[in-house]
């Protein structure tokens, strides 16, 4: 979590994209260690709600600048709150709403979304990591659900790390509120990769690149299958997936990539 309020004129969230299609979304509030204010959290639903009709968009990078990826919601906001006749209570309530929303949208983006991480990714951040699809980590990432430490059991945020973690190593961070190195965190499932500081941004670009030129619309309907598939019973999951399968096989591209396959060659896709 952040104890330091943005004083930046700066936009709080910047977005690129390259010619592959690969979307870069950087939290940009430095000085805060990119906390998640109700700026900033704003600014993400916006990007992600445009992104969810974005034809173009193959692949999203998240990333953090300055010395962090995402210190957490923003504390200086949130004691500000309490001065409210019912002690912060409303907002305190819109505020998690808010940012729930923003990680269930996460999920349900046709994009593959890519956590760059380095620094630390604490309480919300780490809820952060936990809600994309992906992440790619600094060896020098430390990660972190520890808002116990200052009185505050990181409820939300466990939501997102108990459905990438083992639910004791889950358990174990959040109450005692210690940090975890990354190659930990690669360990616990909570990452993918680690590589050194100064690869982070040439290996999330590299995976990007890789997921990016695959045929986008078999990787669309096939990330919505795996989320969906998650919260089916066993015989439901397999009765759904074969659906999409069937449909994904009565494609063009797809039967032109097959062709491609056993004649040895690259595909033609049309797209």
């Amino acid at each position: 979590m952040a104890d330091d309020a943005s004083t930046s004129a700066a936009p709080v969230l910047l977005r690129e994209m390259d010619e592959r299609g690969i979307v870069t979304l950087t939290l940009n509030r430095p000085e805060a260690l990119n906390a998640l204010s109700d700026a900033l959290l704003d600014a993400l639903q916006d990007a992600f709600d445009e992104l969810r009709t974005d034809r173009e968009a193959r692949v999203v990078i998240l990333r953090g600048s300055g010395r962090a990826f995402c210190a957490g919601h923003d504390l200086r906001e949130m004691t500000a709150a309490r001065q409210a006749p019912d002690g912060g209570r409303d907002y305190f309530r819109d505020l998690f709403a808010k940012c729930s929303r923003v990680m269930m949208t996460i999920p349900r983006l046709p994009q593959p979304v890519i956590a760059q991480v380095h620094g630390i990714a604490t309480a919300a951040g780490c809820q952060l990591v936990a809600s994309c699809d992906l992440a790619v980590a600094a060896e020098t990432t430390r990660f972190g659900v520890n808002g116990v430490n200052i009185g505050l059991f990181c409820s939300t945020p466990m939501v997102a790390l108990t459905r990438n973690v083992p639910r004791k190593q889950a358990f174990e961070m959040l109450t005692t509120g210690e940090f975890v190195t990354a190659p930990r965190a690669r360990e616990i499932g909570l990452v993918n990769r680690v590589v050194p500081e100064e690869e982070l941004g040439a290996a999330t670009q590299s995976l990007a690149e890789t997921i990016a030129a695959k045929l986008n619309p078999a990787v669309r309907i096939g990330k919505e299958t795996f989320y969906n598939q998650l919260e089916m019973p066993l015989a439901a999951a397999y009765a759904h997936a074969s659906e999409v399968m069937v449909e994904n096989m009565l494609w063009r591209d797809t039967e032109e990539g097959i062709a491609a396959f056993l004649e040895k060659r690259k595909p033609r896709w049309q797209g």
